[in-house]
């Protein structure tokens, strides 16, 4: 299958990529930087550009990485965060549409309010506290609106990359690298992980079905800030070593609210019997083992 896709310098793109070249797909890979040879240089939020990319590669399959994910940039910049990701996903639909390919839009757990005690299913009415949740779910919507076949998958916490995620994880274990003996962490917001690897590896089950649809994919159980930062420490072997302090996020301020839940059930995949995302504890501790000399 040809397969083209956006945001290809990004972390997702680096685990997925694999898996189709050897899978034996052909794939076009685009970003607005081209950080390697193999990539082609497309900015989602020029029409006339995406169009004229899109028409000319005649993907079957778009798989659109490509989004503003920065949570405090988007809420200092509604229009930047806008531009990119409900233009930009407007773009990417409309040039779909009118070669025919299928589309993979991958979203977030963020367009929820995070009031829910339970971790959120499909079928859970959106509406995001922020900027960046809302433009992510304005995405969905155009995706449904103008497209039959597509994938909408939202993701929980990403993490994956190494050097290419600046999030959470590698923050944490880049202090405890440089030496940090006492870490603070937030315990009041809970939330799921999504492995960047455990993605690559199950998604194209779901794409090969034709199921199409809306579908959550995060690995399996729920966690806070403090939680993994403690299983962070024990993977790391610096349990004796290091203290995790559990925080109230009010210590931490930040330009954009956070939910206080982002917590995801996979329940689309379990009616498909393709609930097959390892539990959060077992992919960071193979995330560490393989990374963490780098």
């Amino acid at each position: 299958m040809k397969i083209l896709v956006t945001g290809a310098s990004g972390m997702l793109a680096a685990d997925v990529i694999p898996e189709l070249l050897k899978e034996g797909h052909s794939v076009v890979q685009t970003d607005i930087r081209k950080h390697s040879k193999d990539i082609n240089i497309l900015d989602i939020s020029s029409y006339d550009e995406t169009i004229k990319n899109i028409k000319d590669t005649q993907p079957e399959y778009v798989f659109h990485f490509a989004a503003e994910t920065d949570v405090d940039l988007c809420e200092k910049n509604p229009q930047y965060a806008h531009k990119v990701n409900v233009l930009g996903t407007e773009n990417i639909v409309l040039a779909c549409r009118e070669v025919g390919a299928g589309l993979l839009y991958v979203s977030t757990a963020n367009v929820f309010n995070g009031e829910k005690s339970e971790p959120y299913v499909e079928s859970d009415e959106a509406g995001s506290i922020n900027v960046y949740g809302r433009s992510k779910y304005q995405g969905e919507l155009i995706v449904k609106k103008h497209l039959c076949r597509y994938f909408i998958i939202r993701a929980g916490w990403m993490v994956g990359g190494w050097e290419l995620d600046k999030k959470f994880v590698y923050k944490i274990i880049q202090q405890l690298k440089q030496g940090k003996k006492n870490i603070k962490a937030v315990f009041d917001k809970a939330g799921s992980l999504t492995f960047t690897k455990d993605f690559a590896v199950n998604f194209m089950d779901v794409i090969n079905t034709q199921h199409y649809g809306l579908y959550h994919m995060a690995n399996k159980g729920v966690c806070s800030r403090y939680d993994i930062a403690v299983k962070i420490v024990e993977f790391m072997d610096l349990k004796n070593k290091v203290k995790v302090f559990p925080v109230e996020s009010k210590e931490f301020p930040l330009p954009a609210p956070r939910p206080r839940s982002e917590m995801l059930s996979n329940h689309n995949l379990e009616l498909l019997g393709l609930n097959n995302m390892p539990f959060w504890e077992s992919s960071l501790k193979e995330y560490i083992k393989i990374n963490k000399d780098k």
